[in-house]
């Protein structure tokens, strides 16, 4: 980022929703760099992904010879909010997912990553110019997961437990969550919550590797695997049954290892965006240990409903990993999940969480120059508490608001105490913990525009 606001501590913030928000409905258009080897390229089939993608975004195009880092300089010159590095699966190594990583954090000289970013690829080329030519933003309504998730903030959904065999949750729209008794065997019941639910996210978790998952993590259950760029599920009796899923989904593996391991054709997270209709996803291309990358996720994007889209989600905790990595720098766990969680697809494409309860509200408004952040607690004291707990890493996160324009020459006017870090294209402010509802969260700051 361009200009980071340094104090002895972090600095609070107070920011509002998201790049659509309608208080920001003036935001300049935001730009959007397309980064492609031009040995891709090269071929039609790809060049005609990365046309699809310079159509649709009016994007640049930013070839490179070697290794992907050398598209350093002109990115730097372009500092696009967005970066699509389109990629054949060959060229999708744990390698190049780590050198992207450490790529997007290099614009400027500041710790945090400067645009937010995704790999489009796909089984082959035709399947990565499906998920490059989707257009029509996302609402999600319907949730299929296969660990506990909070669907107080669902619409609508459905979660099977991989710790206790027969435990399952559904919950109807307008209705509360119900405790129901699952099948001993899940295999089916997935497959059939993207086929014939049509969830437009799913959730997994447990024991996995890139060519399989293990849906029962205590208990015996089926597997979910791959074969010839299509997922099937493998029950305990030995049927197959074939996931044939094509309304468009997002795809969550927050405790998964290695599912988003690219390491040859025939691999799980390729037949998920070639048969299942995975449009974003991201996943581990390590064994899960720490979780934070992962897990993470889900207090930003199904615990807060509607704020960011999945994108934003996944560079929000991102952020925040690198912010607890600020203040500890020898964290192995922290360093371990840093630069090996891939983000699949078009990061402007927009997903969300259709809107539900919030545990605060976040508003953004600017005139003249300042800006000024605001966090309205909704739970009283227990506003900042973690919304839900299975998993790694979970609760804990600051609160995140994206900047209309990027900004610099900051300075700060109100807000010290609340420790924000105002970067020059988002607001971090840590995790209050307990609330106050009596206290003023609030951050003022004037800054100047350097565009969209």
């Amino acid at each position: 980022m361009q200009s980071t606001l340094r104090h002895a501590s972090p600095i609070l913030f107070v920011v509002v929703g998201l790049l659509s928000h309608p208080a920001l409905a003036d935001t300049p258009k935001a730009s959007y760099a397309v980064v492609v080897s031009k040995a891709a390229s090269a071929d039609p089939q790809w060049k005609e992904v990365v046309d699809a993608l310079v159509k649709k975004h009016q994007a640049e195009v930013v070839a490179y010879d070697g290794r992907v880092s050398e598209s350093l300089g002109r990115l730097r010159e372009l500092f696009p909010r967005y970066a699509c590095f389109v990629a054949t699966p060959k060229e999708v190594t744990r390698e190049f997912v780590g050198e992207v990583h450490r790529l997007t954090r290099r614009f400027d000289d500041d710790p945090y990553t400067d645009t937010i970013w995704g790999i489009l690829t796909g089984y082959d080329a035709a399947n990565a110019l499906r998920i490059a030519q989707c257009v029509e933003p996302l609402t999600i309504e319907r949730v299929a997961s296969a660990t506990e998730v909070e669907l107080t903030r669902c619409k609508e959904g459905v979660w099977y437990c991989e710790l206790q065999k027969n435990r399952m949750v559904r919950k109807e729209p307008g209705k509360e969550p119900e405790p129901l008794k699952g099948p001993d065997d899940t295999t089916k019941a997935l497959v059939d919550a993207l086929n014939e639910y049509k969830a437009q996210c799913f959730i997994t978790s447990g024991h996995a590797s890139e060519r399989d998952w293990q849906i029962g993590y205590t208990y015996r259950n089926g597997t979910f695997r791959c074969e010839g760029g299509r997922v099937f599920g493998l029950d305990t009796k030995g049927q197959k049954h074939f996931v044939k899923s094509d309304n468009p989904k997002v795809y969550m593996p927050v405790g998964n290892c290695l599912i988003g391991h690219i390491d040859r054709q025939d691999c799980m997270a390729l037949a998920y965006l070639n048969s299942a209709g995975v449009m974003q996803m991201f996943g581990y291309t390590v064994p899960s240990w720490y979780g934070y990358a992962g897990w993470g996720c889900l207090d930003y994007f199904v615990e807060q409903p509607g704020r960011y889209t999945f994108a934003e989600a996944f560079f929000a905790n991102h952020e925040a990993l690198l912010h607890r990595l600020e203040s500890a720098k020898n964290d192995k766990g922290l360093l371990y999940d840093r630069d090996t969680v891939a983000f699949y697809g078009d990061p402007a494409w927009e997903a969300r969480m259709a809107p539900g309860k919030l545990n605060w509200e976040q508003t953004l408004t600017e005139k003249g120059g300042v800006y000024t952040f605001e966090v309205k607690p909704n739970e009283g004291e227990k506003t900042f508490d973690p919304v839900n707990r299975n998993g790694s890493q979970r609760g804990g996160r600051p609160i995140f608001q994206w900047l209309p324009r990027r900004i610099k020459n900051i300075v700060l006017i109100q807000g010290e105490d609340l420790h924000p870090v105002i970067a020059d294209n988002f607001l971090l402010v840590p995790n209050p913990g307990k609330c106050d509802p009596k206290q003023a969260y609030r951050v003022v700051f004037r800054a100047e525009s350097v565009g969209g």
